[in-house]
C-alpha cells in the first residue's frame, strides 16, 4: 500500500462546525486565545481554558462566566470528550503533545504555531449583512494571510455597499489612529474605524474595544493588550503613549483602539499631544459614545418631548466627597435634566446621597445598563433612594452605564418595552 502524502499538500475542506453545548479546548490565555475566543463563545461552545496564565481580557470572558479556566499547563487527557481545540500556548512541547493526543482521538485541532501540524485551519473570518465570510488559502505550497485577509475585506466591504469586488490589500500610512469603537458591539464601529484597523500592522486595544474586531484581523498583525504593557520607569498612561511612538517610528501603521469615543473619558488627547510633541502624524477616529448609545440600547432616551430637554455625561470613578472631584455635583443636583454617569458602578451609593442632599428627589428613577449593546446586555431599575441596594443585590458590575432621571421610565417597564435593534 503506497504512503498516505502529508495532509499539508492538499487544500482544506471549508466547512462551517455547529459547536453549540459541545466541548471546545483552548490551551494558551494570550493573544491568540483573546482573538479566537470571542467567536467561540458567540457560537455558544461548551469552552474551557487550559492554561497558567492569561490577558486581562481573556481574564474578563471568565469573571463573566462565559467559559472555564483551569489554571495550568495541558496534560494528557485533557482532550478527551473535546469535539473542537484550539491550540495556542507558547509551550511547544506540550503543543506538540496536544496535537498528537487529538490525532489520537480524532479531535479537529488548529494550532497557532504551526498550520502544517493542525488538522484543521482557522481562516479569514468577517461578519456583515448576517453572514459571516471565511477564506481559506487554496495554494498549500505559498499560504498567504495578508490576502486571506484582503478578499474578507472585500466581501465584506461588498456586502455593505452593494460591489463585490476582491481588490489588492490596501496601502498601510505609518503612524497613528485613535480609533472610538463605540460601546461594544462591533457593527457599531465607524467605516473608518474598521477600514483602519484592517490596515494596521499594529493594534494597541483597551479591555472595553469591542473585542470580537481583534479575531478579524490577520495573523501578521501585532496585538497588544494595553493593560499588559510593561510600566517599568513609566506610569500606566505614559507606557501606552511610549508604546505607540515607538512602534509608529518604527515605520508601522498603529491602531489604538478604545471602547466609545477617545475623548469622552477616554484619554484620547494625551496620547495626541504626546504624539505631537514627537511629530507623528495622528488621526482621530470619533466613535459613538456608550453614554447615549447604551440608554437607546436599552430602550432608554437621553432627552424626551416634554420630559427632560438636556442631559449632562459625568465621570463617577471619583467619589463627591473626594477632594480630586472635578464634578460640581450640588448644580447637578438643581437640574431638571437627564445625567449620566459613566464608571461609575462602585461609588453609585456616594453619588446617589450627594445628589439627594443636595435636592434631587430620592424618587428619581434610575436604570444601570450593564454590558451595554453587546450580547450581554442587561438592565436594571431602582430609584436614588434605592439604587445602591439594588446594585449590590443584583451584582451590577463594571461597565455599566447609569441613567438618572424621568427618561427612565418613558415607555413604561422594562419588562414592556420592546428591545431596540441598533441597525
Amino acid at each position: 500500500m503506497s504512503e498516505q502524502p502529508p495532509a499539508h499538500q492538499h487544500p482544506a475542506y471549508p466547512v462551517g462546525l455547529r459547536l453549540t453545548g459541545r466541548r471546545v479546548v483552548v490551551l494558551g490565555g494570550g493573544q491568540v486565545a483573546q482573538r479566537r475566543l470571542p467567536w467561540l463563545i458567540a457560537a455558544g461552545a461548551d469552552i474551557t481554558l487550559v492554561s497558567p496564565s492569561a490577558t486581562p481580557s481573556v481574564e474578563a470572558m471568565v469573571t463573566a462566566g462565559e467559559l472555564r479556566w483551569e489554571r495550568r499547563r495541558y496534560r494528557e487527557g485533557d482532550l478527551e470528550g473535546a469535539w473542537y481545540v484550539v491550540v495556542a500556548s507558547s509551550d511547544a512541547e506540550a503543543n506538540d503533545r496536544a496535537s498528537a493526543e487529538a490525532e489520537r482521538l480524532r479531535v479537529w485541532c488548529v494550532r497557532s504555531d504551526d498550520a502544517d501540524a493542525a488538522t484543521a485551519l482557522t481562516p479569514a473570518t468577517g461578519r456583515s449583512a448576517g453572514v459571516t465570510v471565511a477564506v481559506l488559502t487554496t495554494d498549500v505550497h505559498c499560504r498567504d494571510p495578508r490576502r486571506s485577509a484582503a478578499v474578507r475585506d472585500a466581501v465584506v466591504e461588498g456586502l455593505r455597499d452593494g460591489t463585490i469586488s476582491a481588490g489588492r490589500h490596501r496601502t498601510r500610512t505609518p503612524g497613528v489612529a485613535l480609533v472610538g469603537g463605540g460601546p461594544g458591539d462591533p457593527d457599531l464601529i465607524t467605516v473608518k474605524g474598521r477600514r483602519l484597523l484592517a490596515e494596521a500592522d499594529v493594534v494597541i486595544a483597551d479591555r472595553l474595544g469591542p473585542r470580537d474586531l481583534l479575531d478579524e484581523l490577520p495573523p501578521h498583525v501585532e496585538v497588544i493588550d494595553a493593560a499588559k504593557i510593561p510600566y517599568g520607569r513609566f506610569m500606566a498612561q505614559e507606557a501606552i503613549n511610549q508604546a505607540l511612538i515607538e512602534h509608529a517610528k518604527a515605520g508601522k501603521a498603529v491602531v489604538r483602539l478604545k471602547g466609545g469615543d477617545p475623548f469622552v473619558f477616554g484619554r484620547g488627547m494625551e496620547e495626541a499631544e504626546a504624539l505631537a510633541a514627537e511629530g507623528i502624524a495622528c488621526t482621530v477616529v470619533p466613535g459613538i459614545s456608550s453614554s447615549i448609545s447604551v440608554p437607546g440600547a436599552a430602550g432608554i432616551p437621553v432627552t424626551h418631548r416634554g420630559v427632560a430637554h438636556e442631559f449632562t455625561v459625568v465621570s463617577g470613578h471619583v467619589a463627591p466627597d473626594d477632594e480630586r472631584s472635578l464634578v460640581d455635583w450640588a448644580a447637578l443636583a438643581r437640574l431638571r435634566g437627564t445625567l449620566v454617569i459613566l464608571m461609575g458602578v462602585d461609588k453609585i451609593g456616594a453619588i446617589a446621597r450627594t445628589l439627594m442632599d443636595h435636592g434631587r428627589d430620592g424618587a428619581t428613577p434610575v436604570a444601570l445598563v450593564q454590558e451595554g449593546t453587546t450580547a450581554a446586555q442587561r438592565r436594571v431599575d431602582a430609584t436614588l433612594s434605592t439604587v445602591a441596594g439594588t446594585v449590590a443585590a443584583e451584582d451590577v458590575r463594571p461597565p455599566a452605564v447609569i441613567v438618572v432621571g424621568e427618561v427612565v421610565a418613558v415607555g413604561g417597564h422594562p419588562a414592556a418595552t420592546p428591545p431596540v435593534n441598533l441597525q
